[in-house]
């Protein structure tokens, strides 16, 4: 009887480098970002923000803890004064 696991691999799509419409949008978005409402969750807002960061690399590796930093620097520059 054979226990082994079975090893099977999955077949990942390559991704293609984003379209400079694409890119343009996304910095467009950027600029016109509004004010954060307090009730929301800093946290997410900063993960959301991150990954549109990573987003606007071109999904490259390396750089997360610069991207979230980033994210952080924006989402609390615009969190309203306590």
């Amino acid at each position: 009887m054979n226990l082994e696991p079975s090893r099977q691999t999955k077949k990942t799509k390559s991704r293609a480098p984003a379209s400079i419409s694409t890119k343009a949008k996304a910095s467009a978005a950027a600029q016109t970002r509004q004010p954060v409402s307090p009730c929301e969750e800093p946290h997410m807002l900063i993960a959301k923000r991150a990954y549109e960061l990573y987003s606007e690399r071109g999904y490259r590796h390396g750089y997360a803890l610069d991207d979230w930093l980033e994210a952080e620097r924006e989402i609390v520059s615009q969190l309203p004064p306590p």
